[in-house]
């Protein structure tokens, strides 16, 4: 196989290299609404990664960036807290035989952080690329919650533009008891 970016010869999608020299994790928090929200990369830096979400190639190279991001952050986190904290995806609606977010909450799985796949999902499949504020809040996605209640969680997408969506996400969710501790994106549009 050969790596993603440099097109070396390499057995992960993203090699070592690349890894460190073009994709350095520059965690930044932000506060939206009355929520957190965790990016790791400038959108800018990975939007050619991004880009293939809904692509063949997709599929390993968000798994690669769950490795890179998700997977030691849960680590970390998990040293520092006992009680278990559920992890809930923001629509991890299939499409191209996968759901990309997902990928994110599956690499965040150990013993007390715990995944609950496509349990916040969309009844509108809104396409809210390149449109405005004032779009995204006349079009919500309309979540429904079908998952455990009364609980502590971890809200995860992918990207953070506007947060319209998180904050919708965060609504319902408390709705249902889930107090959300902060957000994770892997990538933030707006510059940092």
């Amino acid at each position: 196989m050969r790596c993603f970016s440099c097109s070396k010869l390499s057995y992960r999608i993203i090699c070592k290299r690349c890894h460190e020299k073009l994709f350095p994790v520059n965690i930044r928090t932000k506060k939206v609404g009355t929520m957190d929200v965790i990016s790791f990369y400038r959108y800018s830096t990975i939007e050619s990664l991004l880009h293939t979400k809904h692509k063949p190639e997709g599929h390993r190279i968000y798994k690669a960036l769950a490795e890179m991001t998700m997977k030691p952050f849960i680590e970390e986190f998990s040293e520092n807290n006992d009680g278990d904290v559920y992890i809930v995806g923001v629509d991890e609606h299939v499409k191209s035989g996968y759901a990309h977010v997902a990928l994110l909450t599956k690499a965040m799985k150990r013993k007390n952080s715990i995944p609950q796949y496509a349990s916040l999902l969309a009844t509108k499949r809104v396409n809210y690329s390149g449109k405005s504020l004032q779009f995204r809040i006349d079009n919500p996605r309309e979540f429904v919650y079908t998952g455990i209640e009364d609980v502590h969680a971890i809200l995860v997408d992918d990207i953070i533009t506007t947060g319209i969506t998180l904050q919708e996400a965060q609504k319902v969710l408390m709705q249902h008891g889930v107090n959300v501790l902060f957000a994770l994106t892997l990538a933030d549009v707006e510059e940092f």
